[in-house]
């Protein structure tokens, strides 16, 4: 009888080892796509950041040697 009582525990430990198992396993899914969507956000800002720091550099430099909008953009 007791073996039954044995058997019988371990088969709901295991069940519930394998729910908690499965929730764990989606949250960590979850968490990766967060994660890739994160990181492309920040990556996408990073590089607009660095491109108005560019255009900012040339508007000082240009602004400094007196330069005029029209001789700037001589081809």
């Amino acid at each position: 009888m007791s073996f039954v009582l044995v058997a019988a525990l371990m088969v709901v430990g295991l069940v519930i080892a394998a729910l908690t198992l499965l929730k764990v396993a989606r949250s960590a899914r979850r968490l990766a796509v967060t994660r890739t969507e994160v990181t492309g956000e920040v990556n996408d800002a990073k590089g607009m950041l660095r491109a108005r720091t560019a255009a900012l550099r040339i508007a000082v430099r240009d602004r400094l040697q007196n330069k005029t909008i029209g001789e700037v953009t001589k081809a």
